[in-house]
């Protein structure tokens, strides 16, 4: 019996270090995500549509804390006008409103809660001074582009002993920010962020997770 019992407990002794080979759950400690984007262009300008999961308020502190789902539109005009925009999404009932204009980007914004998000395209209604105009909007995705887990996970095997630094008794202590890029291709970026505010940036490629860029920011 007592032989039974001391083999009982070096299993329990042993389950922690069990659960940190290859089964924590890194995704757990997301606070920031962009997970798909939606584009579109006219002749007078161009519209990207993100999904976004943000915690609020959002802090760069290595805590991450419960999300909200957003969709973030963004107006870009070819040429600047004096007009003013209003964004509505078509799904089911029309939801939308007035944008506001960005000076320091020089853009229109607009964003609102999803309770979900949409998937391979997105109808949407653009209004300027009165004048509507339905457009249609496509993700950026292909069949290819890795999912904003599989982009973590990458980045995380990328970078053990960095990770191992903020593990303590096998919890991690810090956050990650997760977003899907759109520049010249898709792209991910990866933040990995410590108590203090320090971040490690991660720039990946989408399909294969290769890490192209890397930079420290304390």
């Amino acid at each position: 019996m007592k032989r039974y019992f001391l083999s009982f407990l070096s299993l329990l002794l042993l389950l922690p270090a069990l659960s940190a080979c290859g089964t924590y759950d890194y995704y757990a400690h997301v606070s920031d995500e962009k997970r798909d984007i939606f584009r579109a262009e006219t002749e007078n300008y161009t519209l990207t549509v993100s999904c976004v999961s943000r915690e609020y308020p959002f802090l760069c502190d290595g805590v991450a804390a419960q999300k909200s789902n957003l969709l973030e539109a963004v107006l870009a005009e070819k040429t600047p006008s004096a007009g003013e925009y209003e964004i509505y999404f078509l799904e089911d009932v029309p939801k939308g409103g007035d944008m506001s204009f960005r000076s320091v980007t020089g853009d229109w914004f607009y964003s609102r809660t999803a309770e979900t998000f949409p998937e391979g395209s997105l109808s949407v209604r653009v209004v300027k001074d009165g004048t509507a105009e339905d457009i249609v909007a496509t993700s950026v995705k292909t069949e290819n582009t890795l999912s904003p887990r599989e982009a973590l996970e990458k980045a995380v095997d990328s970078e053990k002993d960095y990770i191992s630094k903020m593990t303590r008794g096998g919890e991690f202590y810090g956050e990650f920010h997760v977003r899907l890029l759109r520049r010249d291709k898709n792209y991910y970026y990866v933040g990995i962020v410590n108590g203090e505010g320090d971040i490690l940036s991660l720039l990946l490629d989408s399909e294969t997770g290769e890490i192209l860029a890397r930079r420290e920011r304390t």
